[in-house]
């Protein structure tokens, strides 16, 4: 059956409402399984032993007398995950992350790990592994890791992107550059120039469930892997891969997940139990511990940015030009490139150009925060555009108003838009009541624009419909965001049936076929579309099986809400058939009636935020208070309005702590200085205000519903309207993210000149 997936423009019945979520009275009782809840008969205890240094050649590593241990069934290094990877860079950084091999390369590093009958046998066999480092320089700063002086990190490293190929290896990996038009050209027309350099800090995307796993292999080479993940199916294809196993033997099911929010879409210590597991020829579990998911597991990219913008006097932007610098841990990876395509993403420029530069430091693995690197580039970006308002005597909102991008608008990065919703919603903040609302003294409000491409990508459904006309959907994307009600929604809209009848459940990677990883805010709307699809196929099955019932061609059969229904005064004679009806025969009609699909979602639909704080700062002692946060933004269609606020929500939450707390603080022996959620502040019920929503429906027009992802667009503008507002009630430019009360502080003594 072809699929159309354009928006069709059609009335609601049950997708808009707001059911209770699936899978809460489970979570609220403790009957959810999370990753650390599942247990094999015979399971045994992993552990890892992991560098204290922060960069050092691994000279020799004795693993002889915990392998003597009583009770100690496997110790692994290096060598027993051989490089299997056929020259793969990309998987190859993967191995040698989840296994140092002849450096350790960040405090953290797993070195070697252990499987013992209990955890203190396993802790116990830890400390008798004898390794032997030489210990080199390293750098954690990433605008030090760019100097020429900087200790190299990985001397099989040449930038990319550069016009001439280096002759020398270097810490940066690679340059990426967008933009259109003349940037010196439109600098020279602009009447007022703003120019700053803004840094942010290294954070972690504090989830409370720590990375955790059960692996069992068997002597007859298959295995099966029970994780906490973002995509089972992408961990069996890299877990596979890096031990030699057929993808076909691997089976991978995932948990419910703790919190992932783009820090577990990679493969961390799973490789490692799987080979713990496959040298002691017993399950393994492995649980990390909080130190080890702040030190070992991939936090954010730390930055540095340089932002420079014009303006005629009447407010419009002439030119506007970024260099952005993203840490990527020890391996290369593409932050910087897409803060480089996000950073001017919002506006409408004729002139406009950025460079980023992907960096390395002997820091963790960088890995996502849900929309990755924007909202880096977005505090700087809307930090200058504030000033640059301020020096025009406009209003901010204004300001951004007259140069929003818009449909037609050829974007910063490439692309030409089609219907977004970066205008409606700073029309939808300039007539909020928020932005109406009296200061106090000592406060500041602050407003910024936020945009997130959104992904589609490979997705797979299975719709089954049992004889009592209950429907089970199987998905393969994880549901890290309330997609197993939404799916549940949009199944019962196509079939018309009530939402009760529903049960979506996300299947293994054995029972279903290939889907992508739940990351780019792809969940709801790859699968709804291939929800839609796949109900579609059952409709088909439903209207061939009444028209046997009937016996009349199944060219005079329909579908109306939950029934058949056939049409033309011949068949006045003949009632409606329900689905459950249908069902209940399908025994005798051909048997079980399903509908499946698989397809590449593509369109996705790009998506947009403003967002309004209010923030009280004490002048003595740097403290800030927020007072009260607004977030406007377009979901396209909102599936389940309830679970879209909560997206909104939790990203500016996390963005408030981001801006104002939250920070990697290392020593200068390279070591993490505060692993742990008591030193490593997330922000608390206390520090936080209601946060207030307002949802826009700007359709999509790639997607039958109007679906755009939401998960991730509202974690970008946070950071810079925050610093916006403690600019605005502290008097002076805040240019280092996190704000923390000392920061604060001291930009407040520098401006008094104190």
């Amino acid at each position: 059956m072809n699929f159309d997936p354009r928006f069709s423009g059609r009335k609601f019945a049950s997708v808009g409402t707001r059911p209770i979520r699936p899978d809460g009275v489970d979570k609220v009782t403790g009957r959810a399984r999370y990753g650390a809840d599942f247990n094999m008969a015979g399971q045994l205890v992993g552990r890892v032993l992991r560098s204290p240094h922060a960069h050092a050649k691994i000279l020799k590593i004795d693993i002889s007398k915990a392998e003597k241990l009583n009770g100690v069934k496997a110790v692994i290094t290096a060598k027993d995950l051989p490089d299997l990877t056929d020259g793969d860079a990309a998987m190859y950084d993967i191995l040698d992350n989840c296994m140092a091999r002849s450096k350790a390369l960040y405090d953290g590093h797993a070195v070697a790990a252990v499987a013992a009958v209990d955890a203190r046998t396993a802790r116990q066999a830890l400390k008798l592994i004898e390794v032997e480092y030489e210990i080199l320089p390293h750098v954690t700063d990433v605008d030090e890791a760019m100097q020429h002086h900087a200790p190299l990190i990985n001397d099989t490293i040449f930038t990319e992107g550069l016009e001439e190929k280096p002759v020398k290896p270097s810490n940066v990996t690679k340059r990426s550059q967008f933009g259109h038009g003349d940037v010196h050209q439109g600098f020279g027309h602009a009447d007022f120039i703003v120019e700053r350099s803004f840094k942010t800090e290294q954070t972690h995307q504090g989830y409370i469930e720590p990375h955790a796993c059960v692996a069992s292999v068997s002597s007859d080479g298959t295995a099966d892997l029970w994780v906490c993940t973002q995509g089972h199916f992408v961990y069996r294809q890299h877990c596979a891969q890096l031990l030699g196993m057929e993808a076909s033997k691997l089976r991978v099911t995932s948990s419910e997940i703790g919190g992932g929010f783009g820090g577990k879409t990679h493969v961390w210590a799973e490789p490692v139990a799987l080979a713990l597991s496959r040298k002691a020829g017993r399950p393994v579990k492995l649980v990390m511990t909080r130190d080890e998911v702040f030190r070992a597991s991939g936090p954010t990219s730390a930055t540095s940015i340089d932002v420079k913008i014009g303006a005629r006097k009447d407010g419009t932007i002439t030119a506007a030009e970024a260099t952005l610098r993203y840490s990527a841990g020890p391996y290369a990876g593409s932050w910087a490139e897409i803060g480089a395509m996000t950073a001017f993403a919002c506006y409408k420029l004729d002139n406009v150009k950025t460079v980023g530069y992907e960096v390395l430091v002997n820091r963790p693995k960088t890995a996502a925060y849900r929309a990755p690197s924007a909202p880096m580039a977005a505090f700087a970006v809307e930090s200058a555009v504030d000033e640059l308002a301020k020096e025009l005597g406009m209003d901010p909102v204004d300001f951004r108003i007259k140069n929003a991008a818009q449909e037609g608008t050829r974007s910063s990065y490439g692309p030409v838009y089609g219907p977004i919703g970066i205008g409606p919603t700073l029309e939808a903040v300039k007539h909020h009541p928020h932005m109406k609302a009296p200061l106090k003294k000592n406060q500041g409000r602050g407003m910024a624009c936020g945009f997130w491409f959104n992904f589609g990508g490979q997705t797979c459904v299975d719709l089954n419909i049992g004889m009592d006309g209950s429907v089970s959907l199987a998905v393969g994307t994880v549901d890290v965001g309330g997609s197993r009600a939404s799916l549940s929604l949009v199944a019962a809209e196509e079939l018309g049936i009530d939402y009760a009848q529903l049960k979506a459940v996300v299947a293994d990677t054995s029972s279903l076929g290939y889907n992508d990883m739940t990351d780019g805010s792809r969940g709801t709307f790859s699968s709804s579309m291939a929800t839609i699809s796949a109900a579609r196929n059952a409709i088909k099955i439903l209207r061939e099986r009444a028209a046997q019932m009937w016996d009349i061609s199944v060219d005079d059969v329909i579908w109306e809400q939950g029934h058949a229904v056939a049409k033309g005064e011949k068949h006045g004679n003949l009632g409606k058939l329900s689905l459950k009806e249908i069902a209940a025969q399908s025994g005798k009609t051909g048997g079980p009636i399903a509908g499946h699909s698989e397809l590449v979602a593509d369109g996705a639909g790009v998506s947009f935020a403003t967002h309004i704080c209010d923030i009280e700062v004490d002048p003595e002692t740097g403290s800030t208070r927020v007072i009260r946060y607004t977030v406007v933004q377009d979901a396209g269609k909102a599936v389940h309005p309830t679970y879209v606020e909560g997206q909104y929500q939790g990203g500016a939450a996390q963005g408030i702590g981001w801006a104002l707390n939250e920070e990697y603080i290392y020593g200068k022996d390279g070591r993490l200085q505060n692993a742990g959620f008591l030193d490593y502040r997330i922000p608390v019920c206390s520090d936080l205000p209601m946060i207030d929503t307002q949802i826009l429906e700007i359709p999509n027009p790639n997607h039958p519903y109007g679906v755009r992802g939401v998960g991730e667009t509202s974690i970008v503008p946070p950071l810079a309207a925050i610093a916006n507002a403690v600019s605005n009630a502290a008097g002076v430019r805040m240019t280092h993210i996190p704000m923390s009360p000392p920061r604060i502080l001291a930009a407040i003594e520098a401006e008094r000149g104190g």
